[in-house]
């Protein structure tokens, strides 16, 4: 027989996935929105985590799906006041994700075999230059989209 596991359920996980993720996402949007009401762009961060369902992160893939929710309804609504807003996912080997490769190799290692490109991407080499197309002019006909700055590891079906 399979054994059932359960979801984390700690209280203080979830507060601090909603409030420094979600909870500071949208208070940034609402504080951005009268500085950018008649043209402007906004790019959120998503998790691959959150979209493939990784095993031990509820909390934090529960913030970052509710941020891309956020932001595909937010898109729909700030559209006509020429807002645009849209969300990168990123795989990114920045400080937090070097300190749990260190404390789980395992788990890094298996996380890596599967990125197509073989590597995680550097946040200023490869996230960064996403980024910067999305609050351009260049991205002017998108909005409400997901972006995966992941080298190829999920795919949004």
């Amino acid at each position: 027989a399979r054994r059932q596991r359960q979801m984390c359920i700690r209280d203080s996980e979830w507060k601090l996935s909603f409030g420094t993720g979600f909870e500071a996402t949208r208070n940034f949007m609402l504080a951005a929105y009268p500085h950018l009401k008649g043209g402007g762009s906004i790019v959120n961060f998503g998790s691959g985590a959150a979209i493939v369902g990784q095993p031990t992160q509820a909390a934090y893939a529960s913030a970052k799906e509710a941020i891309r929710g956020l932001t595909r309804v937010v898109a729909n609504e700030w559209a006509a006041d020429n807002i645009r807003v849209n969300i990168v996912s990123p795989m990114a080997l920045t400080e937090g994700v070097a300190a749990w490769a260190k404390a789980f190799p395992e788990m890094y290692e298996a996380s890596l075999k599967k990125v197509p490109l073989g590597r995680f991407g550097d946040p200023h080499d490869d996230v960064a230059p996403i980024v910067a197309f999305l609050l351009s002019d260049d991205s002017k006909y998108m909005t409400g989209q997901t972006l995966m700055a992941d080298g190829g590891a999920n795919k949004l079906y």
